[in-house]
């Protein structure tokens, strides 16, 4: 693990393949149980984690970001079976797109029969999440043992990040460890979909086109 002068300031990155070792991943986990910030990538853009249990570390990164509250704060979890044991059953319509569209660019909101740190929710206090495609964002929320964030790395209402010197630049040592993927991500994020209701309702347009989703509900 080196510490590399970014742009800005310096912060901890560690260049990973596809398939890192568990000992980089463990180094991450334990940055989350501490309380600090892990920038990590996905199979859409940068994602900038926080123990979604930990209220502190989620203010944190709500200032880091400028996020206003009542907005919410998407997660990631490591498969269905995680989402379902933390945060509650999905309703019967998430289900089929979590079944059809996991793992994939596809967020799901819906309400959760738990209560997390404020800042998670959103004002009508549902949750956004989804299991991505890459195997990085999946493994560190199986070894933290639950949903972690997945808040794209960029100050609200700026373009996010798709390359780990955006993501430096940015951020700096706010950051407290960087899995950092060569290139440029996807550059596209999630297409979100409210799942609460007998059919959905598209909240923000993505990877996953709309016309996918309808079609494979008919």
């Amino acid at each position: 693990m080196a510490r590399e002068c970014g742009e800005t300031a310096v912060t901890s990155r560690v260049l990973v393949g596809d398939n890192p070792t568990s000992a980089i991943l463990r180094a991450a986990v334990e940055v989350l149980a501490n309380g600090g910030i892990v920038a990590y990538p996905t199979d859409t853009l940068y994602g900038l984690a926080v123990d979604p249990r930990q209220e502190a570390a989620v203010d944190q990164l709500c200032r880091l970001k400028g996020r206003a509250r009542g907005v919410g704060m998407p997660l990631i979890a490591a498969d269905l079976r995680q989402v379902e044991s933390w945060l509650g059953a999905l309703p019967p319509l998430g289900r089929r797109l979590a079944r059809r569209f996991w793992p994939g660019p596809l967020t799901l909101v819906f309400e959760p029969e738990v209560a997390l740190v404020p800042a998670i929710h959103a004002t009508d206090g549902s949750l956004a999440v989804r299991v991505p495609r890459c195997d990085i964002a999946r493994r560190l929320a199986g070894l933290r043992g639950h949903p972690i964030t997945a808040t794209s790395a960029n100050r609200a209402g700026m373009p996010p990040a798709a390359t780990g010197r955006d993501v430096v630049a940015v951020f700096g040592s706010s950051v407290g460890l960087m899995l950092e993927q060569r290139g440029r991500l996807a550059g596209q994020a999630s297409t979100i979909v409210d799942a609460r209701g007998v059919h959905p309702t598209l909240l923000r347009a993505g990877v996953v086109p709309w016309d996918r989703v309808l079609q494979s509900l008919a």
